[in-house]
């Protein structure tokens, strides 16, 4: 295993950053996490639009062109004979002086880390080993003039306190918002299915709208399916007919139970994973993957790009 630091390939056991880094020291950094299909990055571009959002929360002005994140992104797979893989982009304010205040010349450090995944597409296997069995959290969303919830920062404390309260075999926390509308997973999107049509939280709340939600949307839209976006309550998710999480390695994930109670998957949850599988083995098996600047549009046509995790 070879990981990229700072545009060079190292053996995995040597990849090391400073201590005086200030990704390790404050959680100052950003990163997105993507999947590769036959050797290409699913949404590459949204990916790297919205890294772009994040750092420019942050202030992060690391001067480093898309161009050479995609070369060290694709130098990466290659020296690991990886087609199929978990890549993961950190971008961090790298070493300054010890103090809480940013300086802003920025020399960052950089590291692109993979690991293989199944193969995707029609016929694959997930890399789930079963439905989710998710429990609504005390742990709350911090609001967003606290903590910007559509930044994709090193500091996931909001998710690992929430992931730290479940108990039994849950799996997946649901986290609310500061007035107790459901908002999201630890690392996934929500979605349910009732009567109605299928529905997810709004992007409008303290959650991180991920790039499978926006691409999940688009085929349900394609389908003809009602979908609507608003506020809910978790008495909406546990009483719904299925549902169904959503991020970038887990792609269409559906939910056994919400706190205790029967929900499921269904019909529609497996026609959007087929979907799912079939726009993946279109674009990344069959020999028509889209060209560079096709692609750079793919999983933002429903609205705001990405996955949590």
């Amino acid at each position: 295993m070879q990981y990229n630091v700072d545009g060079d390939l190292v053996p995995a056991d040597e990849a090391t950053v400073s201590v005086r880094d200030r990704g390790f020291q404050y959680g100052d950094g950003a990163f997105e996490t993507m999947r590769a299909y036959g050797g290409d990055v699913f949404a590459r571009e949204a990916h790297l639009e919205r890294l772009a959002r994040t750092c420019e929360t942050l202030s992060l002005d690391h001067g480093i062109p898309d161009e050479t994140f995609r070369r060290r992104i694709d130098e990466t797979l290659a020296a690991n004979d990886f087609d199929d893989a978990y890549v993961k982009l950190s971008v961090t304010r790298g070493v300054q002086p010890g103090t809480l205040t940013a300086n802003p010349d920025v020399d960052p450090t950089v590291v692109v880390y993979v690991k293989p995944l199944p193969r995707g597409g029609l016929g694959s296997r997930p890399v789930w080993d079963g439905p989710a069995v998710v429990q609504t959290t005390k742990t709350r969303k911090p609001p967003a003039n606290a903590f910007p919830p559509d930044a994709k920062t090193h500091n996931y404390l909001n998710s690992i306190l929430a992931r730290n309260e479940l108990v039994g075999d849950a799996d997946e926390a649901l986290l609310r918002d500061q007035s107790g509308v459901v908002a999201e997973g630890a690392a996934s999107n929500l979605f349910f299915v009732d009567e109605r049509g299928l529905h997810t939280p709004s992007a409008e709340l303290a959650l991180l709208p991920g790039i499978t939600r926006s691409v999940v949307l688009d085929l349900a839209r394609e389908e003809g399916f009602p979908v609507w976006d608003g506020r809910y309550e978790p008495s909406d998710v546990r009483e719904a007919d299925e549902a169904f999480l959503t991020n970038t390695t887990w792609e269409l994930r559906p939910v056994a139970t919400v706190d205790g109670m029967d929900v499921g998957g269904g019909p529609v949850t497996d026609l959007l994973a087929s979907r799912f599988d079939e726009l993946v083995e279109r674009r990344y098996y069959d020999g028509e993957r889209l060209g560079e600047g096709e692609s750079s549009n793919a999983g933002t046509g429903a609205g705001t790009p990405d996955e949590p995790e």
